[in-house]
């Protein structure tokens, strides 16, 4: 099913209202291996159990036998809703749907291929995520071309931050121009203003996704990740994508990256910037970084309704994402007047 352009769907931003945030329970070795992924267990229930203070939260499970075993985990389940939809992986932001709202709320459902085709083994997500769509009973609108969540961040208001390397790299859409894959964002998410940013972050493997480098914080201002040290691999290309923001009309607050954390083969994409904005609280990530407080503090400022909470992870990290990486915002239905 195709979008007419004069349907007028669009993107909300993510602090207008939840019905609810989707999730998929961690379980994937090759992501979070053992003496990580009890780490990673404990950071979801977390999230799970401060998000569903202010909104239901929906959770991916494989069978029964999870379902049981989670929800001893969790403890209280009071507004968690599981649903028995297998996937491979957690990355629910780039295989899951991406509403849109007009009179009523509907489903963009993209096509996910692991990140151009780098793991043979996460594409049946992107069934997973069509799954996730048809259990929700909306319409279901299909581009028919990639483009994941985490790639895009919108102020609600029609405007996009997102990244040259990513959208306009050759293992996405290699038939596509810049200017058709506007028209796509356009037609179905509801963007009239692109603002394209170069690169992303040091040890990201989804080439350059934005919400490690810059996000919408309110409809005129936008947190942007910087790096002082000259010397750090990170420093040329968030100082580029500071200067592009600058010159835009909207309020830039530059906060310091945290602490490079690596393993023994590879850095880390630790950023500030891969927080989530729920109903009743915001989740941060934190990394015992000097830095953890500054971030903490804009957030605070800029959502005085909503709890902030700090949440060590360096673990999900360990896996390439982060908060906002794992989780997907499903919008309150709109009431037709």
């Amino acid at each position: 099913m195709t979008i007419p352009f004069n349907l007028g769907y669009r993107m909300p931003a993510e602090w207008e209202k939840h019905e609810a945030t989707w999730l998929s329970w961690p379980k994937d070795p090759d992501t979070f291996p053992k003496g990580i992924i009890e780490q990673v267990e404990q950071i979801y229930a977390t999230m799970i159990l401060a998000l569903a203070q202010g909104e239901r939260v929906n959770v991916l499970v494989d069978d029964k036998r999870m379902e049981k075993r989670v929800s001893s985990l969790l403890g209280n389940t009071t507004n968690v809703k599981f649903h028995r939809i297998k996937s491979v992986d957690v990355w629910m932001r780039d295989y899951g749907p991406i509403f849109v709202t007009n009179k009523d709320v509907a489903i963009t459902k993209w096509i996910f291929n692991a990140w151009g085709n780098k793991y043979d083994d996460l594409l049946p997500d992107n069934d997973a995520g069509m799954q996730i769509a048809k259990s929700i009973g909306m319409n279901i609108f299909e581009p028919g071309i990639v483009l994941e969540g985490g790639s895009i961040d919108t102020n609600g208001q029609g405007v996009c931050i997102t990244t040259e390397q990513c959208l306009l790299n050759k293992n996405r859409n290699p038939q596509l121009s810049k200017e058709q894959i506007e028209c796509y964002m356009r037609d179905y998410l509801g963007f009239t203003d692109v603002i394209w940013l170069k690169e992303g972050v040091a040890g990201d493997d989804t080439d350059g996704h934005v919400d490690d480098i810059a996000r919408f914080i309110s409809e005129d201002t936008i947190m942007c990740m910087v790096e002082e040290n000259p010397e750090d691999g990170n420093y040329d290309a968030l100082k580029k994508n500071f200067e592009l923001l600058k010159n835009t009309k909207f309020n830039i607050i530059p906060i310091q990256m945290p602490r490079r954390i690596d393993c023994p083969d590879r850095r880390l994409p630790a950023s500030y910037a891969n927080f989530y904005i729920g109903n009743a609280v915001v989740l941060v990530p934190i990394f015992n970084d000097k830095n953890d407080n500054k971030v903490i503090a804009v957030l605070e400022k800029a959502f005085p309704d909503k709890k902030i909470v700090g949440m060590n992870c360096e673990a999900l990290v360990y896996g390439f994402g982060g908060i906002h990486c794992v989780t997907q915002q499903q919008p309150s239905r709109v009431v037709k007047k």
